[in-house]
């Protein structure tokens, strides 16, 4: 179980859950963001959703899920300037015969086109495969999304497949394209399914 020390470093990040110390960074690093770039891009953040009682408030969901083993959110921080330069989630796990989770990954504007998102979401396939001892993960992408399709395809994961109406955003049920990959793809092996329901 991954718990709230828990860290990770690569060549240019160090990627872990949030911490209190860190709301200082946090809301330096968002308070730039003026408008979103794309449809996929986060909007402006105002004023009071910079605020302590919004940070504290997303610790302490992030740590239930870890303690729950559902959904686990990793910030990725910038080794040298120490700012926050975006995100990577591990999310809906299920265990039992599937042992499955979501691969989900933000970069901040600034930072785009510099090929961070590979480096920091190939350590996020270690942590699903070596730390939580998943056995697949799969990412949903809209269809139009072709960055991201992209990096699926750039961290080893391939197209499965197209899912109709899978998700409902932004007030309708959205296409997307499926990618996956399994443990063995990155050479790990020995991971086994229950037959438990889920694991708490």
């Amino acid at each position: 179980m991954i718990k709230d020390n828990f860290q990770v470093k690569t060549k240019n990040f160090i990627i872990r859950p949030y911490a209190l110390s860190d709301f200082k960074i946090w809301k330096e690093s968002f308070q730039d963001i003026k408008r979103a770039r794309n449809k996929w891009d986060l909007s402006a953040y105002i004023a009071n959703d910079l605020s302590l009682t919004r940070f504290k408030k997303i610790l302490k969901t992030q740590k239930t899920n870890r303690k729950n083993d559902t959904y686990y959110d990793f910030a990725v921080f910038d080794k040298k300037t120490k700012l926050i330069v975006g995100n990577v989630s591990i999310m809906d796990v299920s265990r039992g015969v599937f042992q499955n989770a979501y691969l989900g990954y933000g970069v901040l504007s600034p930072y785009w086109g510099q090929g961070y998102a590979k480096e920091f979401c190939l350590e996020a396939l270690k942590i699903a495969f070596k730390t939580l001892n998943l056995h697949r993960l799969e990412a949903g992408i809209n269809k139009s999304n072709l960055r991201s399709k992209r990096l699926a395809r750039t961290i080893g994961m391939r197209r499965e497949g197209h899912s109709k109406r899978r998700l409902f955003l932004n007030g309708e049920w959205r296409d997307f394209d499926i990618y996956a990959i399994t443990a063995e793809e990155i050479g790990i092996k020995g991971v086994k399914g229950s037959l438990m329901v889920n694991r708490r």
